[in-house]
Formats: C-alpha cells, sequence, structure tokens
C-alpha cells in the first residue's frame, strides 16, 4: 500500500504550504514543481483526476516494439495505491510473478528531489527498511520520478504507480492500470501459470465494460473526490454518488456471485481493490462514513469472497494501505495519526457459494 517510523517529517509538507497564495478562489503554487492527486482540485473545489501518460503495449507478436517475453519486464507498485494494486492482483492470480518481476516502493510519501519540494513515492534504501518495500535493484532510482525521468528526461506530468517498466530499453512501457491488466490478462499466457484464466471474456466485454464506467465513476474514483473535495458542494455531490454506486453493487450481488454474473472478471478486481480499503480508510480519511462496507451484507460477503481468491490476500497490504494514506495527505490529516481499526478479518468464512460458479 512495516513500521510507521518510516514517515518523513510534515515539516516538508507544511513548509510547501506557506508557498501557496490565494489568487481568487484558487490556490495557486508559487513553485514550479511537479503535481500529485492531491492538487488536481478544480476552481470549484471538485477532484478531477488527470490521465495517464505512457500508453504503450505489450504483444504476444514476437515483432512487436514490447514483445511479450519471460524476464524483460518489471512491475513496480505501491501496496498501498489501488490502481497499482489491480495490477498486482493480475500478476499474482494469473500466475504471471515468475515471468514478470515486481517491487514495492515505500507506504509513505517522501521528498522526490532535492531540488524542490514535491512529495511522491520513494524507495527505501535497503531491504529491511520497510517490510514489504525495496530499493530499486534494477535502476538504482530513490523515487517513482526518477523512473519517469529516465524514461523522459522532459516529463512534466505526474510520477504515479503502477508502472510497467521494460528492463532492455530503460523505459517506461504503460503507467495506465486498466490497460496494464487487459495486457496481463491476455498477452502473456504463454509463460503464464494459469492461462485459462480469462477476466476479460469476449461474451462479457460489453456487460464488464458499462459496469467499469459506472463503478469508477461512482466508487473507484469517486471516493478520492470525496476525499480531496475542498468545497462542500462538491463533496456533496461525490459521496451521494459513492453511495448509489454502493447500493447498486448491493443489489446485483444479492441476486448473483460477481457483478457480471456468476464468472469472475476484471470488475470484480477493480471494484475489490476500493472496497478492501473502505473500512479501513475511506470511511474516515475521506468522509465516506454515511453507511460502512460491513453493514452491506451481500457486498461485505464478496469482499471476502473476492480476498480469498487463491493468490488476492498476497497483494493486500493493510500497514501500508493505512500508513500511506494517514500519513501522505497532511491537507487532511495534518498530524499523521493512524487509527487503529477496525482490523477487519476477511479471512472469515462468507455465503457466496450459495451462487453456482
Amino acid at each position: 500500500m512495516s513500521s510507521y517510523s518510516t514517515i518523513l517529517s510534515h515539516n516538508s509538507f507544511l513548509s510547501l504550504a506557506t508557498k501557496f497564495t490565494t489568487r481568487g478562489s484558487r490556490l495557486q503554487c508559487t513553485l514550479a514543481m511537479a503535481r500529485s492527486a492531491v492538487d488536481e482540485t478544480s476552481d470549484s473545489g471538485a477532484f478531477q483526476r488527470t490521465a495517464s501518460t505512457f500508453r504503450n503495449f505489450v504483444s504476444r507478436d514476437s515483432n512487436s516494439q514490447f514483445p511479450a517475453e519471460p524476464g524483460r519486464y518489471h512491475l513496480y507498485i505501491s501496496y498501498a495505491c489501488p490502481w497499482a494494486s489491480r495490477c498486482i492482483s493480475y500478476l499474482k492470480i494469473k500466475g504471471l510473478d515468475d515471468a514478470i518481476s515486481f517491487s514495492s516502493v515505500k507506504p509513505i510519501w517522501g521528498r522526490t528531489k532535492e531540488t524542490d519540494e514535491h512529495m511522491g513515492w520513494v524507495f527505501p534504501d535497503s531491504d529491511s527498511e520497510v517490510q514489504g518495500a525495496e530499493p530499486d535493484h534494477l535502476n538504482g532510482a530513490k523515487s517513482v520520478r526518477e523512473l519517469y525521468e529516465i524514461a523522459s528526461p522532459n516529463y512534466t506530468g505526474k510520477y504515479t504507480v503502477p508502472v510497467l517498466w521494460d528492463k532492455k530499453l530503460k523505459t517506461v512501457v504503460n503507467n495506465e492500470s486498466a490497460e496494464i491488466i487487459r495486457m496481463f490478462n491476455t498477452e502473456f499466457n504463454h509463460i503464464a501459470r494459469n492461462p485459462d484464466l480469462d477476466l476479460y471474456p469476449s461474451h462479457l466485454q460489453a456487460e464488464i465494460d458499462e459496469a467499469n464506467e459506472w463503478i469508477y465513476s461512482g466508487i473507484n474514483n469517486g471516493v478520492y473526490r470525496c476525499g480531496f473535495a475542498k468545497k462542500q458542494e462538491p463533496y456533496e455531490e461525490a459521496v451521494q454518488q459513492v453511495y448509489e454506486a454502493l447500493e447498486r453493487c448491493e443489489e446485483i450481488l444479492r441476486k448473483q456471485r460477481y457483478i457480471c454474473g456468476n464468472t469472475l472478471t476484471e470488475t470484480d478486481i477493480r471494484l475489490f481493490v476500493t472496497l478492501i480499503r473502505f473500512d479501513e480508510v475511506y470511511a474516515v480519511h475521506f468522509k465516506c462514513n454515511k453507511k460502512l462496507l460491513r453493514e452491506y451484507p451481500n457486498l461485505f460477503s464478496y469482499t471476502k469472497d473476492i480476498f480469498q481468491v487463491p493468490g488476492m490476500s498476497s497483494t493486500v497490504n493493510i500497514n501500508h494501505i493505512k500508513q500511506h494514506y494517514y500519513g501522505s495527505h497532511p491537507s487532511i490529516n495534518p498530524f499523521g495519526i493512524i487509527p487503529q481499526g477496525p482490523n477487519i478479518n476477511y479471512s472469515s468464512p462468507h455465503d457466496r457459494h450459495r451462487f453456482p460458479k
């Protein structure tokens, strides 16, 4: 998403805050610096996520620029990040973790460069510094920002995870999780341990695409629109949409095991990475407290069902998740205090077996 002693001083954040000046209704930063998600707020106070930048594709075609070869690619993730967690989930359940290496950054943002005050994903200095994170043994980078600058020296966008890295060409192939998981689903089947698992089957693609759209808008990105809103009205609008989408999921899951029927699909993985963070983080940190996940009997049982899919539990690091959110957003949680609970046992029994598979 370990020890909380890894958190960097909030003085860096607070000193940055003093460099903001109000111009009309919008905060303007007096430094020319790279953005992170917390900066993507419009004049209305609403959070607006920008698109990913690197959009190349790995192909099973051996003549393509990025052919699907064992050992060629590396996946940089944060266990805290739901978008990156989509990708590590696919790596595990498709059985690609022997063919594609991966590593995680530290959970709490740090200074990415001495020359400015940008805070973002950084690597630990040693394998023992933070449990679950490791240094960048491939490129020797100290931050994800450095990886982007290796790939594109003039890059000026966000420095996000996931990053699918080509070891041979030393560049970023793709940093859009929705596209990376599609590649993992089909293009590496010749070297996957579980090639028959198809999370985007042709007969369900239209239904999956439709569900992805409203789940992304209402839930995946919806919780961020709640948490990063800077005015009451956009928060109210976002939180209403979050709970409308959750109620829609609850009703669907009352009748069938998964969102698109009784077959596990891409949509379920994309939904799961938000649900697993809901009670632990979003209910408190992002003010999505109208109703907890545990109060939805079908959604809660469904979340446990997905968690218990072989390989999925290893992709969930609750310590990283909580440390990141509560420790990396001082505008929301200035003192970085991490709530103790609720410590939910997602390995406990569920009732989703009542539906056929």
